[in-house]
């Protein structure tokens, strides 16, 4: 039961970061382009990498299954979110914006995969 409470506050953390972050990106920029869901993505993927790396070294500790619970499940999956990458990107192409289509789809993964490595690196050497 912990862990279903512990997903459920991270998943609402993460939830309201992202409402709050895309926001505020998309006041600044505009939506011409989703930089929002690029940037909580990638936040998203740099402190999943670190916490895996993190916690990778802290195996066996007792409070490390809560805090991987909490911070993996449910921050990270309220904060990230493919699903609306998906639609945007579906969105561009159904624009002809094909260019914008394809550096979102190039940006995304591989900034993003990178990200997961580089907070993998950090949190195993932190």
């Amino acid at each position: 039961m912990i862990n279903v409470l512990l997903v459920l506050l991270g998943g609402a953390i993460g939830s309201l970061c992202r409402y709050w972050w895309s926001g505020l990106i998309a006041q600044r920029y505009g939506e011409t382009f989703p930089y929002g869901t690029l940037f909580v993505n990638m936040v998203g993927c740099f402190i999943i990498g670190f916490a895996a790396g993190l916690l990778n070294r802290a195996a066996g500790a007792l409070w490390e299954q809560p805090v991987r619970v909490f911070l993996t499940v449910g921050v990270c999956g309220g904060l990230t979110t493919f699903s609306s990458f998906s639609l945007q990107t579906l969105n561009l192409m159904r624009g002809k914006r094909w260019g914008s289509a394809l550096v979102d789809i190039l940006v995304s993964t591989t900034i993003c995969l990178g990200l997961v490595v580089t907070g993998w690196w950090i949190g195993q050497n932190f």
